[in-house]
């Protein structure tokens, strides 16, 4: 219940306009300003200069450019150009290949169509470049429209696209079934967003054994599956089903999002396993940045402490 009600208040602060004119004066201002503990920068050389940080200690990485539900086709626009510049960028400088987009940041709420040819627009530039592009999930409102753009991209044969999917609504595990039959690339989350109880479960339990039920199917019968947890239960219950099904290390990897449990990061690069991190950057942070303090209000307690110390 308290999760719920973490969840709620931060999606509600993320949306403040206000507040995140107080946050941008100052949460990425110098190296050690709050936000730089879950942003890698607001430019692409800081957020480069942090992969490459990140591959040295074994692990791999995707970048998203971060910003989402434009309001303008010209803003839609111009977020595709900047995928564009990041991929152009990434081949020549050593960084793994691989992207994250959300569809509301290149048209889906102002033009669906406009989206469908903007996101053939980036697949087309990275399968030029060998690049995968992994296509995030949204709020709940976005959910169909998200898997109906896939849909379509997928039967025009783009193959260099994933898909994410939230354990928390309860829609997902049909959804897999379908994505599994097509062998398309998913990524599993827990979900960040606050949804109504129609769409979500309500209890964390409940999340919980509905991600264990779809990480089962995925790396039982799934094509090159994310397991993405912070949730020690979950990766253990990930290299429990490995064990038993005897799932090769190259079919799966676990992916985590930067800033948070460098420890357990580093602990499954050293088991063996293959860890991608996701790499959040870019001057539309604020959002993202109020739903990993409502996704574990510890981390919360972290920023409180940077402010202190910066004092």
């Amino acid at each position: 219940m308290l999760d719920a009600v973490a969840k709620g208040m931060f999606h509600l602060l993320g949306s403040s306009r206000s507040l995140k004119r107080l946050a941008s004066r100052y949460g990425m201002a110098t190296p050690r300003s709050f936000a730089r503990r879950f942003i890698a920068g607001e430019e692409i050389d800081e957020a480069l200069e942090t992969c490459r940080r990140i591959q040295a200690q074994g692990m791999q990485v995707t970048l998203d450019h971060l910003g989402e539900s434009v309001s303008t086709l010209a803003e839609a626009d111009q977020a595709t150009r900047d995928y564009l510049e990041l991929m152009e960028r990434i081949a020549p400088a050593g960084i793994d290949r691989n992207i994250s987009i959300k569809l509301t940041q290149i048209g889906l709420g102002v033009d669906r169509g406009m989206a469908v040819d903007n996101a053939r627009r980036i697949l087309e530039t990275a399968r030029r470049l060998d690049c995968f592009v992994r296509i995030d999930m949204e709020n709940f409102a976005c959910v169909q429209p998200t898997l109906d753009v896939f849909d379509t991209i997928w039967q025009q044969e783009y193959r260099n696209a994933g898909i994410v999917l939230q354990s928390a609504l309860r829609r997902s595990e049909s959804d897999l079934e379908h994505l599994l039959a097509q062998r398309a690339r998913v990524r599993l989350v827990k979900g960040a967003y606050k949804e109504s109880k129609a769409a979500a479960y309500p209890k964390k339990a409940d999340v919980d054994r509905a991600y264990a039920r779809m990480l089962r199917r995925l790396l039982v019968d799934g094509n090159d599956p994310a397991i993405a947890t912070h949730d020690v239960a979950m990766l253990t219950e990930a290299k429990r089903v490995v064990a038993d099904h005897h799932v090769a290390p190259n079919r799966f990897e676990f992916q985590m999002l930067y800033g948070i449990r460098r420890d357990l990061q580093a602990s499954l690069v050293a088991e063996g396993y293959r860890l991608r991190v996701y790499v959040p950057y870019g001057r539309e942070w604020f959002p993202y940045f109020m739903r990993r303090l409502g996704e574990r209000p510890a981390n919360a307690l972290f920023i409180l402490r940077s402010l202190a110390a910066d004092r």
